[in-house]
């Protein structure tokens, strides 16, 4: 096998470069896997290459196979295809996901990846975390038949939430965002659009992922009484100022922290792995390519990551293609 490898460094805030790695040859149990594609979550992900990571978070952000520490020299990621080349033979030439960093190839144990249904097309499952992600934060907030319910911030994770609100029967799904364009997108995975001053009240639930102040207070006024928001957003190092005076206690409104490191306590008998595969097969709907807003070569990763974490590049999911793939 070829022992060698690149992979995308975060080497200081705000920098990146493509380094050359030495691969193990895989052992028994392990898999060697030729890097199809990775994705860039936006938020998570530009807030490491900005060197935000709070230090008392530097242990809990870890990726599971992050190499380095935060701020940098750091190599991070979590949203990864492949083909595993070597391994068992039941996994050889399989399609798989890994919570991987964005490098060529990789080494892992065997169980570390998760292969990708027939149904769903490699260039899409690299949303499979993501998903996961929203699958953990329904878990959590137990929508309910009829419920209404906004979705504020149309990033990522609050489209993937949306998108998977939309298949519950008779809810009342609004995604509230401040850029029009995501009108678009919300008609994409089938769910209504509103602006944050025009979105609509009286909620049952709302699931906050805009990762701003304005949009938890806003996520809070849009309840009906003994309603509920599920908080979806990383801050960072910021603080957060929210108006807990007024109506919070008067209408007994509700305010969940919602995290995927964790699965929801509502689902205590599923594993890890049951909830990336149950994201994986939810992955078949191809109303999830709405997600991906860009793409690029690996190669392009040192000149483009900065232009995504400064906005520069507006997206959702950033897929990475490898020359190979």
């Amino acid at each position: 096998m070829n022992n060698s490898a690149h992979a995308f460094w975060l080497t200081s805030p705000g920098d990146g470069a493509i380094r050359e790695t030495d691969l193990p040859r895989p052992a028994e149990g392990e898999v060697l896997v030729r890097t199809l594609y990775s994705g860039i979550s936006r938020g998570t992900e530009t807030l490491v290459f900005r060197g935000q990571v709070p230090r008392s978070q530097h242990e809990a952000m870890r990726a599971p196979f992050q190499e380095g520490d935060f701020p940098g020299p750091v190599k991070y990621g979590y949203l990864n295809v492949g083909v595993v080349e070597e391994g068992p033979a039941s996994l050889v030439g399989r399609t798989v996901f890994c919570l991987y960093p964005h490098q060529t190839r990789y080494v892992v144990p065997a169980s570390a990846v998760t292969p990708v249904p027939d149904s769903v097309p490699a260039a899409r499952a690299v949303l499979a975390g993501t998903v996961e992600t929203a699958v953990n934060a329904l878990w959590d907030a137990a929508p309910l038949v009829g419920d209404r319910i906004a979705v504020i911030g149309g990033g990522m994770v609050g489209c993937s939430v949306a998108a998977l609100l939309a298949r519950f029967p008779g809810v009342r799904v609004q995604l509230v965002d401040t850029d029009p364009a995501r009108a678009k997108t919300a008609e994409a995975l089938g769910v209504g659009y509103a602006a944050p001053e025009d979105a609509l009240d009286g909620c049952d639930l709302v699931v906050h992922a805009s990762a701003t102040e304005q949009g938890l207070a806003r996520a809070l006024e849009l309840l009906a009484p003994e309603g509920t928001v599920v908080e979806l957003s990383w801050y960072g190092d910021r603080t957060v100022s929210l108006p807990l005076g007024e109506a919070f206690h008067s209408r007994r409104l509700t305010l969940r922290a919602s995290q995927v490191g964790t699965v929801s306590p509502a689902r205590a008998s599923r594993t890890y792995a049951d909830r990336l595969a149950l994201a994986l097969d939810l992955l078949a709907d191809p109303a999830l390519d709405a997600l991906i807003t860009g793409e690029c070569a690996f190669e392009e990763l040192p000149d483009v990551m900065p232009r995504l974490a400064s906005g520069q590049i507006p997206a959702l999911c950033h897929r990475v293609v490898y020359a190979h793939a």
